[in-house]
């Protein structure tokens, strides 16, 4: 029977390494932002601040923590020797570009952290989660045991979620996580629609692929995860990404589209067959009309979607519609305001928008949907999880402190190799582990 059953968004609190290293070969905001100086602390507190809004609106809102960064046993995994000081020194002497990879605060954006299916739509109506590869780019690829760690400390009991490791890191099965998915339904509690959105076929080289920017999601991958998460038929479809909108620099799905509950919000780019992916989601989406809202090139051209990081935006419930919780940059952009104005005007399901500071994120291109990880809970799950990780006043205010306290004001790329920045990183980690109850989970700490 269905069970009465909220969406819970997890936010990636930014780590205290957040830097502009242009790491991301087809974001174009990380790529364009390359070597500016950042503000660690302000990121955070933007981040902050965007999870506290909407906890007071009544949304279920979680925290997960930053990864240890730099990541010495990586680097010492490719070679460097001797004290953590020394293998600092000796990656910025010969290789910088390491020593940013390894230091990235990448795992701040929690839609690439892993995907999450929940009871309703599984065969064995247990929450599944499967920590991202992040295979396409070298320092991602390193989050995943991390990721892994802090999933399992929060949804702990067997008896309610079931874990899964993260698939082979190689191309073929290149998998970015919840930015290439999205879950349709009536209701949270009842079965729903799960859309995995590829960006190849790896094993067969005549399909269609991007030509400029590389496709990171495969539609091997996602068949694996639908398969490990014993998603029936009936309960997916499989999607492919439209490859000129990855080299228009639509890298994840999330960035050209968003989903909620019924209704489908995204770009007439998004899809290489769009009418057969609308007509697969109907089909399969039982008990409820799915709610397409459709945005058409001649009202916002594909590049205001991406300098706007419009449909990288919140899409959620509320008592009068669905709220948009889009970035800043949204009106900054003329045709992307303007169809703002009109689509809350309009008789659509989208009633209302929003807009929430998280400009040092979206520098580095990410948006407040890639800050966030989406996990549909029913009442007994949402019981069985670590309450922790729930973001109230009291916690809101231990983070606020807990920020003020450890992170500098501003970092460059060559402040990475400072062996003073690694000291602050791990002391304030350590905190924040017992802050949130999450035991150890860090390398420093095992």
């Amino acid at each position: 029977m269905p069970k009465h059953a909220v969406e819970a968004n997890f936010d990636g609190l930014v780590g205290p390494t957040h830097n502009y290293a242009g790491l991301s070969w087809g974001n174009v905001a990380s790529k364009s932002n390359v070597n500016a100086v950042s503000s660690p602390r302000e990121a955070a507190l933007q981040g902050l601040a965007k999870m506290k809004r909407l906890a007071d609106r009544g949304y279920v809102q979680g925290v997960l923590p930053p990864h240890e960064r730099p990541h010495i046993p990586t680097l010492k995994s490719l070679g460097f020797t001797g004290s953590d000081k020394a293998v600092l020194a000796a990656v910025a002497r010969e290789n910088p570009s390491i020593l940013a990879a390894a230091s990235s605060a990448s795992a701040m954006w929690t839609a690439n952290a892993a995907t999450v299916s929940p009871s309703a739509d599984t065969s064995d109506h247990r929450v599944h989660f499967t920590p991202a590869n992040l295979s396409a780019k070298f320092h991602r690829s390193i989050e995943h045991v991390v990721t892994g760690r802090v999933l399992k400390s929060i949804f702990a009991d067997d008896a309610w979620f079931a874990h899964h490791p993260a698939l082979p890191s190689v191309s073929h099965f290149g998998d970015e996580g919840a930015a290439n998915h999205t879950r349709l339904c009536s209701r949270y509690g009842e079965p729903g629609v799960e859309l995995f959105v590829y960006g190849q076929v790896a094993f067969n080289e005549l399909a269609p692929a991007p030509v400029k920017y590389p496709a990171r999601q495969s539609l091997e991958a996602s068949r694996a995860i639908a398969r490990l998460h014993g998603l029936n038929d009936s309960h997916v479809v499989f999607a492919q990404q439209n490859p000129a909108a990855i080299d228009a620099g639509v890298f994840h799905n999330d960035v050209i589209a968003v989903g909620n509950a019924n209704t489908l919000f995204y770009h007439e780019l998004a899809f290489l067959k769009e009418e057969q992916v609308l007509a697969d989601i109907r089909s399969r989406l039982a008990g409820t009309e799915l709610q397409a809202v459709r945005v058409s090139s001649a009202e916002v051209p594909i590049e205001d979607a991406v300098q706007s990081y419009l449909f990288n935006s919140q899409l959620l419930n509320t008592a009068d519609g669905m709220l948009l919780a889009v970035p800043g940059e949204c009106r900054e952009v003329r045709s992307v305001s303007r169809y703002l104005d009109d689509l809350v005007k309009g008789d659509g399901p989208i009633t209302s928008v929003e807009v929430f500071d998280v400009k040092q994120s979206m520098r580095n291109g990410g948006g407040p949907a890639c800050l966030r990880l989406r996990v549909a809970l029913n009442d007994d799950e949402l019981k069985a999880m670590h309450h922790g990780v729930l973001l109230n006043d009291a916690l809101y205010e231990r983070l606020t402190t807990w920020v003020e306290a450890h992170y500098r004001e501003e970092l460059s790329t060559e402040d990475l190799a400072d062996p003073m920045l690694l000291d602050e990183v791990r002391k304030a980690l350590d905190e924040l582990t017992g802050i949130l109850g999450l035991g150890s989970i860090y390398d420093f700490q095992l």
